[in-house]
């Protein structure tokens, strides 16, 4: 297969979770499908994204909601897709001592004087309380608007009655009715920024959740694992246009991705303490071996001493992780238009367009296929049948059930957001006026 580009630069994040660039890289897999690839750390989200759409960067490690923001014209408008999911789970959320010392008086504790887990937001009210009887809001940092963490930070508030805020077409602060007030951070700032007081939670990827409990600065409270199990989380991004003029292209970026994942994965996790070494290079994450070992090898340290098996809180491979599923897009649509980013009522038809514009496991499959063919790849490892769509998935730390086909009705379960046709209301930046929809007076 002959290649239409074979000199390709790719951004990044310096976080754990891009780990397959990094794996393609060193271990030759790029270079072994006439790929000859650099790769290159980026400033934050938005300037990673914005030079995907320039052409500066042929493809980078992206927050899953920003290639269907981009294609739905919230922020920067650009036709994006994804062939590629990176990776499950891998998030957490981290809050300051202060916060903490608080925050443990409410919550039940094991045996052994330890917190039991999963810790859920509503023994955060009282904390939001004390924090506005002393006149100060509580506020809180995600990576991006529409960043997995923002969405998980929000879910998590929501689901134990903490109103996180809207969004709206005049207002993007997304404060709008917020009992805690969440702005964006960027990940190797966050540390820094909760040192500092000024934010006093956050919700980021790996090591900047364990680099805070390693420093005594924070203690991690509960993983995206807990709050979704197995959730999906990056995506490895491209400009519409690029794949349709080098398709050949794609698919051997695509083989050389599932190769790499497959690796971090294969025999157990067996080759994580080399990744780990990968990892901890200055060019990919630059953090300690041992912090990012404490996620990276199947544990977490949520303070200090409390060191806990989560064998599965990075997933590159297994349960299909690097499958594009449509019903992942489904979902972080339907937080936007529950947060107000999507400003108006969809129907079901519409958020399923969507996705099958972003998402592609056409191509996915293809170069499964031709892995499969090379013998580098296994039949079973691949979702041959699947019609993009997961079986409704329950297994959140509210219980609701989420249905990819159904997204409206995934909506109306919720006690907090926007559902039907809702709108949020600009006019008052905190614990504003709702006005609701026809639907739901």
């Amino acid at each position: 297969m002959n290649v239409e580009k074979d000199e390709l630069k790719f951004g990044l994040i310096k976080l754990t979770d891009m780990a397959p660039l990094a794996v393609a890289y060193e271990k030759g897999y790029f270079e072994e499908e006439g790929l000859f690839v650099t790769l290159e750390p980026q400033a934050n989200w938005k300037v990673l994204l914005d030079r995907v759409i320039t052409g500066e960067l042929d493809g980078a490690h992206m927050l899953a909601g920003q290639p269907l923001a981009a294609t739905i014209g919230f922020g920067t408008k650009a036709h994006m897709v994804t062939p590629f999911s990176m990776d499950l789970n891998g998030n957490g959320i981290t809050v300051s001592n202060e916060v903490w010392a608080l925050m443990k008086l409410n919550i039940p504790k094991d045996a052994d004087g330890l917190p039991i887990h999963p810790i859920k937001a509503d023994v955060l009210k009282p904390v939001i309380e004390k924090f506005r009887a002393d006149g100060k809001p509580l506020k809180m940092g995600m990576v991006f608007p529409v960043s997995t963490h923002n969405y998980d930070l929000r879910y998590w508030l929501a689901a134990g009655g903490i109103h996180p805020g809207f969004y709206s077409k005049s207002d993007i602060s997304g404060q709008i009715q917020a009992d805690a007030l969440l702005s964006v951070t960027p990940p190797p700032q966050m540390l820094s920024t909760m040192e500092a007081g000024t934010i006093h939670v956050y919700c980021v990827g790996e090591p900047w959740n364990q680099q805070a409990v390693f420093k005594g600065i924070g203690v991690r409270v509960i993983t995206d694992y807990e709050i979704w199990k197995n959730n999906p989380e990056k995506v490895f991004g491209l400009n519409a246009e690029f794949t349709e003029k080098n398709p050949n292209t794609t698919l051997a970026l695509t083989k050389a991705l599932i190769r790499a994942a497959q690796w971090l994965d294969e025999n157990n996790n067996a080759n994580r303490v080399e990744a780990v070494k990968i990892l901890a290079k200055p060019e990919y994450v630059g953090a300690d071996e041992e912090v990012i070992a404490n996620s990276m090898t199947g544990t977490f340290e949520y303070e200090k001493g409390d060191k806990r098996s989560i064998p599965d809180f990075n997933v590159f491979f297994r349960y299909f992780a690097t499958y594009p599923y449509y019903s992942d897009a489904v979902w972080y649509l339907s937080q936007m238009r529950r947060w107000g980013q999507i400003t108006e009522a969809k129907d079901d038809d519409w958020y399923a367009d969507v996705a099958k514009q972003v998402y592609r496991p056409d191509i996915y499959l293809t170069a499964a296929k031709l892995l499969v063919t090379d013998g580098r790849l296994k039949q079973e490892d691949v979702p041959w049948d699947s019609d993009g769509y997961r079986v409704p998935q329950s297994e959140f730390i509210d219980s609701i059930t989420f249905d990819g086909r159904k997204p409206n009705t995934y909506l109306q379960q919720f006690p907090i957001g926007l559902k039907g046709n809702d709108q949020s209301d600009a006019g008052a930046n905190r614990r504003g006026n709702f006005q609701p929809g026809p639907a739901n007076r």
